[in-house]
């Protein structure tokens, strides 16, 4: 998406080492500001350490087939968004690879730019580019913000997960996916 006067949002994929850097340093902002009174201070920490730091965004982009994508507003990394399939997922190794869903993992916008438009458009960005059949995520079933933001994208509830992440942690999501 291209800059213009009456919209200066620009988001791009990511891939140069100093752009992840960044997007690290916002997940960090936002994980810390946005999931602390859902999750606690230690899950979050947790979270932070395992799965929204510089190693593991390498790690997914590298070796994971993950593409993230950055969001500018006026020049300024204002959020983040990474999707997969499931079929590049080792995790996933058992799934249909046929299977045309394709997973958001992370959609993330700092609290001073949200209500912009921008998740839209970064959800945009990522079916634009996988086509995808079905776009699902997870989200904390306390995150009523979240949850709402994705119903007004056309997200919708299919089921409820628990998973362990390790630590001691457990994630109590919906499952929401967006039909194509």
């Amino acid at each position: 998406m291209n800059r213009t006067a009456e919209n200066p949002l620009v988001i791009s994929t990511v891939s140069d080492e100093d752009v992840i850097i960044s997007v690290a340093a916002l997940a960090e902002q936002i994980w810390k500001e946005h999931y602390t009174p859902i999750i606690g201070e230690d899950q979050v920490r947790y979270m932070l350490d395992n799965f929204q730091n510089y190693d593991a965004m390498t790690r997914q982009i590298n070796e994971d087939g993950y593409i993230y994508y950055a969001a500018y507003w006026e020049k300024v990394l204002v959020g983040y968004a990474a999707a997969v399939t499931l079929a590049s997922l080792s995790d996933f190794s058992k799934t249909n690879k046929a299977d045309k869903s394709v997973y958001l993992s992370k959609l993330y916008v700092n609290k001073d730019y949200r209500r912009k438009g921008i998740s839209r458009e970064l959800v945009r960005q990522v079916m634009s580019d996988f086509k995808p059949d079905l776009l699902w995520l997870t989200v904390n079933k306390n995150n009523a913000g979240s949850i709402s933001a994705y119903k007004k994208l056309g997200f919708v509830i299919t089921e409820s997960l628990v998973t362990d992440i390790g630590g001691g942690f457990k994630m109590d999501d919906y499952k929401m996916a967006l039909y194509n």
